[in-house]
């Protein structure tokens, strides 16, 4: 079997179970939404149009699931220092990212600690994340698997 190689920051052999990740708050604007709607093709008119959002029962624009993931995801790539250590990540969407039309937009605050270490010849350990907005739980289920240097 062979084992990719990563440029992990982070040891294994530095890594404790309950080990906390540098938390981060990611502001997320309506001009956020449209750039990643463009970047993504993702064009459904929850994401930007207000009147359209409300309309099919929402309580405002939405942001894109996708992007609510990639930007919790960040905490573990920053600090482990390498995007491609991430070798499985996974989310169940709880409950959407409201983001009103005004200047401060909504912040998505990601926490996470490292819940198991799973292999130690493999250096991998699973991460917990916890993506919260306006008090409430975003993602459930929100866990990463990330091999360590």
């Amino acid at each position: 079997m062979t084992t990719s190689s990563t440029t992990a920051q982070v040891r294994y052999a530095d890594v404790e179970v309950g080990t906390e990740l540098p938390a981060q708050s990611f502001p997320v604007t309506r001009a956020t939404l449209v750039r990643y709607a463009g970047a993504s093709g993702d064009f459904n008119p929850i994401h930007w149009n207000e009147k359209f959002a409300k309309g099919v029962g929402l309580p405002d624009v939405i942001a894109h699931g996708m992007f609510t993931m990639a930007e919790a995801i960040r905490v573990v790539t920053d600090w482990v220092g390498d995007p491609a250590a991430v070798t499985e990540y996974g989310v169940r969407f709880t409950k959407p990212v409201v983001v009103p039309n005004d200047d401060e937009g909504a912040v998505i605050e990601v926490s996470a600690k490292v819940a198991a270490k799973l292999d130690d010849d493999a250096r991998t350990v699973r991460v917990d994340l916890l993506a919260k907005s306006a008090d409430q739980k975003v993602l459930g289920m929100s866990r990463a698997v990330v091999r360590l240097g």
